[in-house]
């Protein structure tokens, strides 16, 4: 997706055809329709739910034969980009006469503290799994360099508990933790806190009011279970929620501090205030109102 835009934007001629029937299929559905919205306007031809079943040459040019429940459709092409996903490569450093052994899906087998078979050579980043993010590999980066340097004092497990993602085409599509499609499939129950961006005046002000911010919680608490923004800078937006969901920080204390007006983060803020909002304790309002409304006279 980041690929597709960025090659439209500089001017191509840009088809993306996917087997799922939404881009971005570990995403909600709504932040899928939303990605996929602005990719049509900008262009950019969608083929969803159909499977690349041939290429071809055809008098000089470049083909793809399509295939969607028995219905074909044919492409043509000038350059292809096949985006089938990445394999680790662990293959011509000697891994295998030291007898380094691979997990099922190709990845150097390390223990919790980086390590392989040989206590003393680790392994991070792409090739070590189980993410495959930049930001893990330094994350793990710097648990293999401290177990390295004192592990026969102390050692230190890597931390995947909170681990943030995010998609760089316009609008950004950020996460950590759930989402609903995720906690449904766990079976996890939640509550959900949606602001959209439209309503935030740094938005306005920058003209990029396209996207929201989606909180989910445990149910009748603040405590966050996860939270996807789309927009602009959001990937940004969410290390407040990484941080949150990291020291076990709730949606309480989020909308307590005070955030600089007019910036993105007050997003965050409002979402907050969203949470707060649904869960205001009527009661209480209810005997503050004849309160206020028996000093009125």
């Amino acid at each position: 997706c980041e690929l597709s835009q960025s090659f439209a934007r500089l001017g191509s001629r840009v088809t993306v055809v996917e087997m799922a029937e939404h881009l971005l299929v570990r995403e909600d559905d709504e932040v899928s329709q939303l990605i996929e919205q602005q990719f049509r306007l900008e262009g950019i031809e969608l083929f969803l739910g159909w499977k690349a079943q041939a290429f071809e040459r055809e008098d000089g040019r470049s083909k793809v034969i399509l295939d969607k429940d028995g219905q074909q459709h044919t492409l043509y092409f000038d350059k292809l980009i096949l985006a089938l996903g990445r394999v680790a490569n662990t293959q011509g450093f000697g891994l295998e006469q030291l007898g380094i052994e691979n997990n099922n899906n190709g990845t150097i087998a390390v223990n919790a503290h980086m390590q392989t078979k040989y206590p003393n050579i680790f392994a991070v980043g792409d090739v070590a799994g189980p993410y495959q993010f930049t930001h893990v590999a330094a994350h793990q980066a710097w648990y293999a360099a401290v177990n390295a340097l004192f592990g026969a004092v102390k050692k230190f497990k890597a931390d995947y508990r909170v681990i943030p993602a995010a998609t760089y085409t316009h609008p950004e599509v950020a996460r950590v933790g759930l989402n609903e499609q995720l906690a449904k499939a766990q079976g996890i129950d939640y509550e959900v806190s949606r602001y959209q961006l439209a309503e935030l005046d740094r938005a306005i002000t920058d003209g990029a009011k396209q996207g929201f911010i989606k909180v989910l919680t445990v149910p009748g608490k603040d405590r966050i279970l996860g939270a996807t923004i789309v927009g602009y800078h959001a990937a940004e937006l969410l290390a407040e929620f990484v941080l949150a969901m990291k020291h076990g920080i709730g949606l309480n204390k989020i909308l307590g501090t005070i955030h600089s007006y007019p910036t993105w983060a007050e997003g965050n803020k409002y979402a907050a205030g969203e949470w707060k909002r649904n869960h205001a304790p009527q009661t209480v309002l209810n005997m503050l109102e004849k309160y206020h409304a028996w000093r009125r006279g």
